[in-house]
């Protein structure tokens, strides 16, 4: 079965006290994979180095088809070229934005007004994630669930060859956090993007991910390699 991500990531973060080392390795065949492994072993770091958010990352990324980052060839795609979607873990939407405009800036540059194209993708959006009611809401206004939906649409309006989700259920009390992941689930089942999902609850792995990566220190020490 070909390969969905093969993923080589590696570099050196230091700050005062702290020197960390990230050499993570790994391939995955599923569409969904989680990044297990406990706090500090660089499991966000793995996800900035694939996204391009990292300055000095040597290795390989290849998502399907595309390489994204190759040192040994001298590829090195931008951010912005590297059609990857995000979702952090306080969803980091724009307070000062509306439900819509926080669509609009996944999709234009900043400054640059949206066009028709991109206006008809943004009601897709609003439409395939129920947000017809929200478009003109300020994020302080909107449950957690709604800001899940927000961040989730806007990290997919352009349409990303790879989404990304670090912890994006960690911030929430146990109740709302098991209403969420059901909800999660359904919308990713919606949505045909290869998903790394940054995780340490088991039943984030159990409802969300089809294959497992276990990171520890900075090193991947459970998962095939390529």
């Amino acid at each position: 079965m070909p390969s969905v991500l093969e993923i080589h990531v590696q570099t050196t973060l230091e700050s005062p006290g702290r020197r960390f080392v990230l050499d993570a390795r790994f391939v995955s065949t599923t569409s969904r994979t989680a990044l297990i492994g406990v706090s500090g072993s660089g499991k966000s770091t793995v996800l900035m180095a694939i996204a391009g958010l990292l300055p000095q990352v040597q290795g390989h990324v290849r998502v399907a088809d595309d390489v994204l980052l190759d040192t040994a060839t001298a590829v090195d795609l931008p951010a912005r070229a590297r059609r990857i979607g995000m979702v952090f873990q306080d969803y980091a939407l724009f307070p000062h934005l509306t439900v819509e405009q926080n669509l609009v800036f996944g999709l234009c540059r900043l400054g640059q007004r949206p066009g028709e194209a991109e206006r008809a993708r943004v009601d897709a959006l609003v439409r395939q994630f129920d947000l017809d009611t929200l478009r003109g809401a300020l994020p302080r206004h909107l449950s957690g669930g709604q800001r899940q939906r927000v961040a989730l649409a806007r990290a997919l309006a352009p349409q990303p060859h790879l989404l990304l989700l670090d912890e994006p259920l960690s911030a929430l009390d146990t109740p709302l956090r098991i209403r969420l992941r059901a909800e999660l689930a359904e919308m990713l089942d919606r949505v045909p993007v290869p998903t790394l999902l940054v995780t340490h609850d088991p039943s984030d792995v159990e409802a969300l991910a089809q294959s497992v990566v276990h990171l520890d220190g900075g090193r991947v020490t459970g998962a095939p390699a390529f």
